[in-house]
């Protein structure tokens, strides 16, 4: 496939409005995606009273649909003519609305008292609605356009970047706001969570969805051109994954990608838990999310140099030993204070922090390699594996933690748990992720062969192809 850097007097050169519009994708992506990680299973236990156990089944069997349509948007993106306005643009105009609709339309709280049949119905056509179909159309296409925002490589390092600051804005403005207004005290001090709060904050989250949505539109053009792939060019499905399950780098991240999403949302959800029941203070959530957030925040404009001077595999891997030490110093300590905790999460998440500004570079890294591998550019299709991985971290946490709420005997429509329960589910939040978090950093150790020297490498190889 042939490769055209455009240029002219009509396309700007690469600057900070495409790193702005690209942070505000994901910001746009995490109004949806992270409100769903830190609120929809509450919505479904405490609100609807569907158990932890059914709300995992559920996550887990929509991974299967995802299995389809994150592939097969992948290769349409691939395939597809290029429109007007590029390749992978477009789809973010297409939908930006539907998915903030979707997302929107998984919080009725109007369900609630339904028979038990008609809200299990409705809560899987609007899960898969919003997770397998609107949320795979539009957030493929954007985390395959990076690679095309630039051929350069620090310039898709200051892109993963941007990304990974605009998803902690989403979160902090969901992590702080949110605790405040869905959670609070009824007369007798139990912990409770308002329907139609949670219903109003995730229509806002939607129209914010699509307010960050066209400004990335706007403000990201795509500077590399790939002409479309005639029919009988294109590989076969067959062909094309013998060819990526030679990726190493590929599956190396997609098996850390799973064990990240399964410690980080653990440890999200957990913690509305954690807050509401061992703590037993809700709101603190909301001092809790601004501290870990800001020191995220504070920790972005040097991500890029860290990752320069030391390599991003390099970096990465360090932030996963610091998270995991901490969150198993957090364990053994059995903390009671909650600004103690919040000290020792603080400290967690800046490891936490490094690694997921990254690792959106890693992406690209592995995509370069692939064309240095096979000559061939896979862009969309590699993206949509890794999405699915990361979509099936997601499955997993919520299944996980949905079967563990039930294992440790959480009951769903209790004002209040038993000591023995509130202890349980401090284990589940600090040892989970304390061993998930060991085990990314082993795996990008001694699996992920993509160090500063080959990333180099690649670079040099595909600028003299080029």
């Amino acid at each position: 496939m042939e490769q055209n850097v455009k240029g002219g007097t009509d396309i700007r050169p690469f600057g900070m409005k495409d790193k702005i519009g690209y942070m505000f994708g994901d910001f746009g992506n995490d109004f949806s995606f992270i409100f769903a990680s830190t609120y929809l299973m509450v919505f479904y236990t405490k609100v609807l009273g569907i158990s932890g156990a059914v709300v995992g089944m559920l996550f887990l069997a929509a991974r299967v649909v995802d299995a389809f349509t994150d592939v097969t948007m992948g290769r349409i993106v691939d395939n597809m003519k290029p429109a007007s306005d590029g390749r992978f643009r477009p789809w973010i105009r297409r939908m930006c609305v539907p998915v903030a609709i979707a997302s929107t339309l998984m919080y009725g709280f109007f369900v609630k008292d339904w028979p038990y049949a008609a809200k299990m119905i409705y809560v899987v056509i609007t899960y898969l609605f919003w997770g397998s179909f609107c949320y795979t159309a539009i957030n493929i296409p954007y985390g395959s356009m990076a690679s095309v925002i630039s051929p350069e490589a620090g310039d898709r390092a200051s892109l993963s970047t941007f990304r990974s600051v605009g998803a902690s804005l989403a979160g902090l403005v969901i992590g702080t706001l949110g605790p405040l207004l869905v959670f609070g005290e009824d007369e007798a001090g139990n912990q409770i969570v308002y329907p139609l709060r949670l219903t109003t904050m995730a229509a806002v989250c939607g129209v914010c969805a699509i307010i960050c949505y066209l400004l990335c539109y706007k403000l990201c053009v795509e500077r590399v051109h790939f002409e479309a792939k005639e029919k009988g060019q294109r590989e076969s499905a067959g062909e094309l994954f013998k060819s990526l399950l030679r990726n190493r780098p590929l599956f190396a991240l997609v098996g850390a990608a799973l064990v990240l999403l399964l410690a980080t949302l653990i440890g999200q959800a957990m913690n509305n838990y954690l807050f509401l029941d061992y703590f037993r203070k809700a709101k603190a959530i909301s001092a809790l999310n601004f501290v870990s957030i800001g020191g995220m925040l504070a920790l972005a404009p040097f991500v890029s140099r860290i990752a320069v001077r030391f390599g991003k595999k390099e970096a990465g891997a360090a932030g996963m030993l610091l998270a995991g030490i901490v969150y198993l110093i957090t364990f053994f300590l059995r903390v009671r204070h909650i600004a103690v905790y919040m000290v020792l999460y603080f400290l967690a998440t800046l490891g936490v922090g490094l690694f997921n500004m990254i690792i959106w570079a890693y992406i690209t890294d592995i995509i370069d390699h692939q064309e240095v591998q096979t000559g061939k550019r896979e862009d969309g299709t590699v993206y949509a594996i890794y999405s699915f991985a990361r979509k099936l971290g997601q499955a997993l946490a919520g299944g996980v933690g949905g079967f563990t709420l039930t294992a440790i005997g959480y009951a769903s429509e209790a004002a209040s748990q038993t000591a023995e329960v509130t202890e349980r589910i401090y284990t589940v939040a600090t040892l989970v992720p304390g061993i998930c978090y060991l085990i990314v950093f082993f795996i990008m150790q001694k699996f992920y062969p993509l160090t500063k020297r080959v990333v180099e490498e690649n670079a040099a190889i595909l600028r003299e192809r080029h």
